[in-house]
């Protein structure tokens, strides 16, 4: 099975003195998602938490949302043509009476560990219809101060990226900023998969009252993630994209980016943070 992590010669050049010693870099393999035996995506990923990040991959294309849904998860056998198992596909198995969604509209089903789904038909298809609205949430408000402390939390928790300096994490917070998990992978969005998936599987679904932070850029298709596991707080360490800030705000999603010390920027749903003054609004 891959490992999270390998070792790799590397040249070493400091003040002019020049060294060859092994480093540690985070490891990338393919994943085959397979969805009732039928090939559905393929992601590059960490390997480790597979079935997690399946299940939480599939809870974002809204065919998943309860444990009850999911039959098992299996790594398939005989993935190469000798017989022998990589442990780089599996296939999801879901309750017999499961509605599934049309999964014929054209997409690309290489999915990589930058992008996410890039494939994807139209915008439109990548709107699928939450489960748990954000809007029926009961009302959750979070001090800006309660924010800021959350990136050292996350960073601490990154055991692997002390090793490599190569990995995006995701982590759930409380309320009241408490860790409940962190996954980290090559990809910021498989570690949300992750994240979700063990929720998933744990039967915590949705994630309402939480916080969800990224350790990188929030883009459309996080967004999309955190909706659609319920989560109403979705924070960044760095940018979001227009698409994401859009899709925020059509959903009642919080959206914080650049969330670095006592500075961040509220992009939507500023009703959840306990803001002191109202923002000013400026020509």
């Amino acid at each position: 099975m891959g490992r999270v992590t390998e070792r790799r010669k590397v040249v070493r050049v400091r003040d002019g003195v020049v060294t060859v010693r092994p480093d540690t870099l985070v490891a990338e393999e393919p994943l085959e998602i397979r969805l009732n035996g039928k090939p559905l995506a393929i992601t590059m990923r960490t390997p480790g938490d597979d079935f997690a990040l399946a299940a939480g991959f599939l809870v974002s294309e809204g065919v998943l949302g309860e444990a009850s849904e999911l039959r098992n998860i299996v790594y398939c056998a005989g993935a190469t043509a000798d017989g022998s198992n990589t442990y780089n596909v599996v296939d999801v198995r879901t309750a017999p009476d499961l509605a599934l969604p049309d999964f014929t509209l054209e997409r690309n089903v290489y999915t990589t560990s930058s992008c996410g789904l890039c494939g994807k038909a139209s915008l439109d298809a990548v709107r699928t219809t939450a489960r748990w609205p954000l809007a029926d949430d009961p009302p959750l408000r979070v001090e800006p101060a309660l924010l800021s402390v959350l990136p050292d939390r996350l960073r601490a928790a990154q055991q692997v990226f002390d090793r490599t300096g190569g990995l995006h994490a995701a982590a759930l917070f409380t309320e009241d900023g408490d860790l409940l998990d962190v996954r980290e992978d090559v990809g910021r969005h498989n570690a949300v998969d992750k994240l979700v998936g063990r929720a998933l599987q744990s039967g915590d679904l949705p994630l309402s009252r939480t916080i969800l932070l990224v350790s990188g850029r929030a883009s459309f298709e996080l967004a999309q993630k955190a909706v659609m596991a319920g989560i109403p707080i979705l924070a960044a360490v760095s940018a979001p994209s227009s698409l994401a800030v859009d899709l925020a705000a059509e959903t009642g999603l919080t959206l914080v980016g650049f969330l670095r010390g006592t500075s961040m920027n509220v992009y939507a749903g500023d009703h959840r943070i306990a803001l002191r003054t109202s923002p000013a609004a400026q020509p």
